[in-house]
């Protein structure tokens, strides 16, 4: 797997006038989980964002060493196309061969569902599929939002199962969940909620 490292120093990030967190610093490096917990609105989707370089932060610094894979409610599938060609699309961009996307699709309970639409994937196929996307990639650093949202008890332990072998190959793990991860060894970082800021 690719050399990977995830870290931040000082880092903070404002919503409108709301500091949502400050000085936060982290440091994950191979084989490494954490899931990040807090209320809702104290900044774990924005904190994912700023990691996977898609939104700025207000101050500090990211680190990354390694490409990142990010996973969030948007599965990034052509909601027009079956779900067997949106997969394969996207494994021609990944260069994964048939073989390895047929496995994925297996394992993940995919296989009936290839003919059907995007758009007619029910909340917990569309995050397996997301899921299939994710294995895809073959990114050493995970970054995943709330990834156990809309999965029944069989795909929930699939998911988690992923992700320890995930890290257990040498990968890095971001969790944001108000789920319990059951990860083995998962340090846990609270975001607490910030009250909006006020100026004279």
């Amino acid at each position: 797997m690719e050399a990977c490292r995830l870290a931040t120093r000082d880092l903070a990030c404002r919503r409108g006038d709301v500091l949502l967190f400050r000085a936060l610093d982290l440091d994950l490096s191979p084989g490494e989980a954490m899931r990040l917990t807090g209320p809702n609105g104290s900044g774990k989707s924005s904190l994912i964002r700023i990691l996977a370089g898609l939104l700025r932060p207000l101050a500090g610094e990211v680190t990354r060493l390694g490409t990142a894979a990010l996973l969030d409610e948007r599965p990034a599938l052509d909601e027009h196309l079956p779900l067997g060609k949106a997969l394969a699309m996207w494994c021609g961009i990944d260069g994964v061969g048939f073989l390895a996307r047929e496995s994925i699709s297996d394992n993940l309970g995919l296989t009936d569902l290839l003919d059907v639409p995007v758009r007619y994937l029910s909340t917990g196929q569309r995050k397996r599929a997301a899921f299939a996307r994710l294995q895809g990639q073959r990114a050493p650093v995970w970054l995943l939002d709330e990834p156990l949202n809309g999965l029944d008890t069989e795909a929930t332990e699939l998911a988690r199962a992923m992700i320890t072998e995930h890290c257990a190959g040498g990968g890095i793990a971001i969790i944001a969940s108000h789920q319990d991860t059951a990860l083995p060894g998962v340090k846990v970082l609270h975001l607490p909620q910030f009250a909006p800021e006020h100026t004279e």
